[in-house]
Parts: structure tokens; sequence; C-alpha cells
């Protein structure tokens, strides 16, 4: 298939590979973080990990939204299905993410709740079309990349009128993210982990562009390369990075010039900007409280604002203790340093978020590579 099989050229990847391994200084490590889910997908099913040289490792990070999810946004989700009694719409993987008391949304629908899955946010507002008596809640979860469709039905749903319809808008932002972690030796040592680069992500960036990262990779003097998520992809951009930290270069490249620029969907990022303001600060799991990392509705719109309509209050629930998705999330730990990964929890009983959507680190590492790890750690 043009242009698909091309980037999982397994010859052009060994080359790649042993360029990284000749260009890859001895005496030094490279750590780099991979923060996109999808990047963490790829490296786990093609094995990417298995060609690179022992002082190149990748680090999780925490770029699947369905993962940051803290528990109390998901217990709103649940609050306002059962208790409220509205139809509430979201995507698959959202309603398998862990919530209080032992609830999901999924569990939440067992007992009663109207829950619906969805795979556009314009099929949540054909709902509310065809429900004119039902107040419909769309839980919107994302980066960047799912927000400009979220602002579009609620611009759609101001439009036409629809005063049955509601978003709870759970929306982040990658660079804040990256700019936290980054922050984090200076906040708190416990948090810190040490990072010689990023691969910057890829759909995120189509939308947002390569500008928003230059300020922090100068601030932080770590480099940055936007990369697609095909395994070649992937590779070149390690390949960009170790040759940026052994030349001292700390610089924000594009390997996904085929898709990326500097300025992103200037389109989208309007729409969003019409629809959204910046939150003063967002819960994220594994991160803790990160400034103005997230999105809310426009008091303009505040109709169409879930939050607003239903008077919700957020309050933050701690994760299972057992559970080492925090941790993963930020870099810390790997998934088979949690006990509980591939025995109590797996992907068809997840205790933690890391373990649902096929972006998080324990659900592709269980996938693609934890018999493997498992066996090393026995020898």
């Amino acid at each position: 298939m043009k242009y698909i099989d091309e980037y999982r050229d397994g010859e052009l990847a060994q080359r790649i590979a042993a360029r990284i391994r000749a260009e890859a200084r001895p005496e030094r490590d490279y750590r780099f973080m991979e923060f996109c889910g999808g990047h963490t997908h790829a490296i786990s099913r093609y094995g990417v990990s298995d060609l690179l040289p022992a002082n190149v490792q990748m680090i999780h990070g925490p770029g699947c939204p369905v993962c940051v999810l803290p528990i109390g946004r998901i217990d709103l989700a649940v609050k306002l299905a059962l208790e409220e009694g509205v139809i509430l719409c979201s995507y698959g993987d959202t309603l398998r993410v862990p919530a209080s008391a032992g609830l999901s949304l999924l569990r939440a629908k067992a007992q009663g709740g109207d829950i619906r899955m969805i795979y556009s946010p314009l099929d949540a507002l054909k709902i509310a079309t065809d429900n004119p008596t039902r107040q419909v809640v769309f839980f919107a979860i994302g980066f960047e990349t799912t927000t400009p469709p979220t602002a579009l039905v609620i611009r759609e749903a101001a439009a036409r009128g629809l005063d049955n319809f509601s978003v709870l808008c759970c929306h982040v932002l990658t660079p804040a993210a990256i700019a936290h972690i980054l922050a984090a030796p200076e906040l708190d040592a416990s948090t810190a982990v040490h990072l010689e680069g990023f691969v910057g992500p890829a759909h995120v960036s189509i939308i947002i562009g390569s500008q928003p990262y230059e300020d922090f990779a100068a601030r932080y003097r770590k480099p940055v390369v936007i990369a697609g998520f095909e395994p070649l992809d992937v590779m070149q951009a390690i390949l960009m990075l170790v040759r940026q930290v052994n030349e001292g270069r700390a610089e924000v490249e594009n390997e996904f010039v085929r898709a990326v620029d500097r300025h992103g969907n200037l389109a989208a990022q309007g729409l969003m900007d019409a629809v959204f303001e910046l939150r003063p600060s967002f819960e994220w799991r594994g991160l803790g409280e990160v400034a103005h990392s997230a999105l809310k509705i426009r008091p303009a719109l505040a109709r169409f604002d879930a939050e607003a309509r239903f008077g919700l209050s957020y309050q933050p629930v701690p994760d299972h203790k057992a559970c080492e998705c925090g941790p993963i999330l930020r870099g810390q730990k790997k998934p088979i340093d949690c006990k509980l990964f591939g025995t109590v929890c797996t992907p068809e009983n997840p205790m933690g978020s890391c373990m649902v959507s096929n972006e998080g680190a324990c659900a592709a590492h269980y996938a693609y590579g934890r018999y493997k790890d498992i066996e090393v750690q026995a020898l």
C-alpha cells in the first residue's frame, strides 16, 4: 500500500538502527520520552526498542488522553448518567476507565444509566436532535486532535438552538504537559525524570504546528523531534534526537514533514479559540494539577457547558493504592514494575487507565511485549 508499507520496511529499519548504533556514543546514555500514546503503541507493536542499543532508552509519557483522565472526572460523568438521568455519550475507551466505588461508565450503564458509545461528536448531536425531551451530554476528552470536532458541535448546537445538548469538556493541552514534566526537577525532585529529549506527537502537531514546542525546547535545553506513527518515522526521529544530543543542540525538528508544518491548522485553531478558553488549572492523572493545561467552554456559550448547567463540582480522588499508573505516566516506572500488571490488571479487567486504551503503556506492553520482559526478568 503506497505510503504505508514504505514506512514499515524491515530492511530500511535495520539500516536506520545501524546508524543509531554507530552514532550513539557508548560513554553516555540517551533517554528519550515518546510523549504520545500512538508512539508507545508503535514502539511496542513493531519492536522498535529491540533495534536500539542498550544506552538508547525510550521512556513512556502521558500522551494517552484516556490514561490521563483523573478518577474525579469519570465520577462527574457517572453522576450525570445515574443521578441526573441524562443520555451520556462518549468514545468507547472512555466507558471502560475505572472510577470510584468500583464503577466505570460501562458498569454505570449496567446499573441503568443511559450511556451510549459514539464514534463522532456529531453522533451526540443527532441523539440530542432525536430526543428533544431528554438532556444529552457529550463527555468530551482528548488532546488538541479531538478538540476541533467538539468546538464544531457546540457551534452547531448554538446555531440550531439545541437547548437539550451540553458538553462535559475534559480537553487537555500537550505543550503544557511537556513543560510540566521538564519543570519537575525544579518543582519536586521525587517526580523528576532525567530526559535527553522528546519524540513530539504527530496528530496533535498537525493541529497546533511545531511552533508551540520551541519555547520549552529553548528554556529547558531539550530537543524535540515531531514524528509520524509508523515505525520508520519513530526510528528516524530517534536518530535525529541522538544527533542533536551529540551536537549539543536543543531544537524543534520535524520528521513528519508530510503532515506537519510550523503553524499548524489555522482554521482549526481559530475554531477552538472561538469556543474555548484556558482553565487556570486541571488535574492530570499521574501529573497532578497542571496550570493552563486544559480548556473550558467560554462564558458566551455557557448554556452548552454541562459543568455549569448541572452545577457540577470537581473533587479529586486518589488512584488505587496498588496501581502504578501515575508513575508510569510520569515516566518513572515501566508497566512490569507494577505488581498488578498482567495478573489482576488486564485489558479485560483494567485496574488503572493505562490498561484501557490500546495507546496506554500497560495495554500496549501487555499486547506486544510483556512475555519477553517477564522472561528476561526470570533469567
